[in-house]
């Protein structure tokens, strides 16, 4: 008797489309990479509309030059830290520092003073200009 062999099916798997999709997935993400700038924030010094003062103990002032001064006396950056800490005393969470920084002074000054507040548990405002 002759009997024939059913043909017998292989496991096979097509790796054509598999790098087809991987190609596509390279190309999107070498795409959106290039949107992505490192520098994201795109921060621009307030101004307010308004005129809403806040009760102020304390200000700290940077001047274009990048010269600090604590309540209208010349001071440097690393001696802020222990004159806020002085003009804190006993109660952190009811004194208000002021900060106000020109309209060209680096974002990292005004950031480094805001650092220091936080630290220290003060409260920490930016003075804008009315517009």
């Amino acid at each position: 008797m002759g009997l024939k062999k059913r043909s017998q099916v292989t496991a096979e798997f097509s790796m054509s489309s598999l790098t087809d999709i991987i190609f596509l997935l390279l190309i999107f993400f070498m795409l959106t990479s290039t949107l992505v700038s490192p520098n994201a924030l795109n921060l621009k010094l307030p101004s307010s509309s308004s005129q809403t003062t806040a009760p102020s103990s304390i200000r700290v002032s940077i001047d274009q030059d990048g010269t600090f001064y604590f309540n209208e006396k010349r001071s440097s950056p690393t001696l802020i830290k222990s004159q806020l800490r002085d003009a804190a005393g006993d109660d952190p969470q009811n004194t208000t520092v002021t900060i106000v920084a020109e309209r060209t002074v680096p974002i990292e000054d005004v950031v480094k003073v805001m650092d220091i507040a936080m630290q220290l548990k003060l409260n920490a405002i930016l003075a804008t200009e009315v517009e």
